[in-house]
């Protein structure tokens, strides 16, 4: 069934990933029925809908990196894969009846904040409209894939690929076969792909620290305790998470995490036995500093006679091969781009024209680097929140744990908003700018300061994605809005009432 787009609605939430599924059934518990999810694809899913490639799984337990309110007692495995993640979405959207609030095929082209109406105003492709009271950005950060830029790649007569846009209808048996990047993505696919290709070469630009993990398949007995006696799973749940926050300390602590640096020596010093291959495996930077990389796969690949470790740098790509920066040319049938996302809000969202108070666009609030208040609220953008916004990232914990924080705040403040129609709320510019003062004073004493070049940070060193403390600290000051920390603005078209939605009309 096809629903059409309401011309207006409460809430407009962005995405339909966890962060857009999170926030719509949340909304429903808090009893508001009156809000649109807008997904650009054809189904929902996020991350776990794009990124299919071979190995593709989370690097947290599944256990864990999942809703507190909707567990599953079936996980198959520790860590789970692409498609038990995806399906386990696909449930959670049917369970909590979501699809009619979903408009599929639908992207946000340019949002603009109304101070008359005290609405979003919101345009859609195919020239489509929708006015928002609130608006919810749950569109994640790594969504949109970063692409080198490398003399000849436009040249290359094979195939080529990001990791997030994988040909499976293109079969790598027999095929030299170039992989450019080490990061998360990289250590899952390098292993299978070695697997089937007659000649694999991983071009590597900075070696990462990469930790055993334990990749194991649950028992049948587990499964049925779990779905028998649900204080187990609940037990075995916060286990994981305690003993996942516990590898905050190396990242607070950088004398700590040298420690732990020497330890995952071992594991690549067990994993790799030529001295000349462990060497470039291995980082010179302190463990953490960049993403730490679990796998039990990656290391042993490079013990195949198929497989090169190129560690002198591309100098270009021909039709048919890459050359390395000694004038080293390998041949080359397919070309893999392991390199990451644009993970810097001014890169992804610069695209997407959001346009706040006196007509100054995020784009230009952020020219000195993305901020937010929680990583939620920016300051002249009112009714406006964003999800795993700046600074709210983790280099530890489940990411679900931070989303589930945010969601409750900002269903607070949306419920704060329909006690106050004829009123728009705003952060106010010194409570954000001493919240963000106190965030980068805290990063310059962790782990990702230590010197490293990371996609954490901005060009200009300023560390705009991970939040520095506890995760439970975090979940602690955010369990209702900060009121004290916002202005309340009366819309400047007066007492007149707001226009309302189809589902309020049906209602009243």
């Amino acid at each position: 069934m096809t629903h059409s787009i309401p011309s207006y609605t409460e809430v407009a939430i962005i995405g339909s990933g966890f962060s857009g599924l999170c926030m719509a059934v949340k909304l429903k518990e808090a009893g508001i029925q009156d809000f649109v999810m807008l997904e650009k694809a054809s189904e929902i899913g996020g991350t776990w809908r794009e990124n299919t490639y071979p190995g593709a799984a989370c690097d947290v337990q599944s256990h864990l990196y999942s809703f507190s309110f909707y567990p599953n007692p079936n996980w198959p495995r520790v860590f789970s894969g692409w498609q038990d993640i995806q399906q386990y979405l696909l449930d959670v959207t049917e369970h909590f009846q979501l699809r009619p609030h979903i408009r599929f095929n639908t992207v946000l082209t340019a949002a603009r904040f109304d101070e008359i109406e005290g609405v979003w105003q919101i345009t859609l492709n195919h020239g489509q409209s929708i006015k928002a009271r609130s608006l919810v950005l749950g569109t994640g950060p790594l969504h949109v894939p970063s692409l080198p830029h490398i003399q000849g790649l436009d040249l290359f007569k094979g195939d080529v690929w990001h990791s997030s846009q994988w040909r499976h209808d293109i079969s790598l048996v027999n095929k030299n076969v170039a992989s450019i990047g080490t990061g998360g993505s990289a250590i899952q696919y390098v292993p299978e792909v070695a697997k089937q290709a007659k000649q694999l070469n991983v071009f590597q630009r900075t070696p990462a620290w990469v930790v055993p993990r334990n990749e194991r398949a649950y028992t049948q007995f587990e499964m049925k305790m779990f779905s028998r006696w649900p204080f187990m799973r609940r037990l075995y749940r916060t286990a994981l998470y305690w003993k996942n926050e516990s590898r905050v300390l190396p990242m607070m602590y950088p004398a700590l995490a040298k420690v732990i640096g020497k330890i995952a020596s071992l594991h690549l010093r067990h994993q790799i036995k030529h001295p000349e291959l462990r060497r470039k495996l291995t980082p010179d930077y302190v463990i953490g500093c960049k993403r730490i990389l679990i796998s039990n796969q990656y290391y042993p690949a490079f013990n195949r006679q198929n497989v090169e470790l190129v560690t002198d740098g591309i100098k270009c790509i021909t039709h048919d091969g890459v050359v390395d920066e000694n004038g080293v040319k390998r041949p080359a049938d397919v070309i893999i781009l392991g390199t990451g996302f644009e993970a810097d809000p001014t890169e992804y969202l610069k695209k997407t024209p959001i346009t706040g108070r006196s007509g100054i666009t995020l784009m230009d609030a952020w020219k000195n680097g993305a901020e937010a208040y929680w990583g939620i609220s920016v300051t002249g953008f009112p009714n406006f929140f964003q999800m795993v916004g700046p600074n709210t990232g983790l280099g530890h914990n489940s990411i679900i744990f931070m989303i589930e924080s945010q969601t409750q705040y900002i269903v607070d403040a949306i419920k704060r908003l329909s006690n106050k129609p004829n009123q728009f709320l705003d952060v106010k510019p010194e409570k954000q700018r001493i919240f963000n003062q106190n965030i980068q004073r805290k990063l310059k004493s962790r782990v990702w300061s230590t010197g490293c070049t990371s996609w954490y940070t901005r060009k200009d060193g300023k560390n705009f994605t991970l939040w520095p403390g506890t995760t439970f600290s975090y979940r602690f000051q955010t369990q209702t809005l900060s009121e004290e920390a916002y202005e309340w603005v009366p819309c400047q078209r007066g007492e007149k009432p707001i226009e309302k939605s189809e589902a309020q009309r049906q209602a009243s």
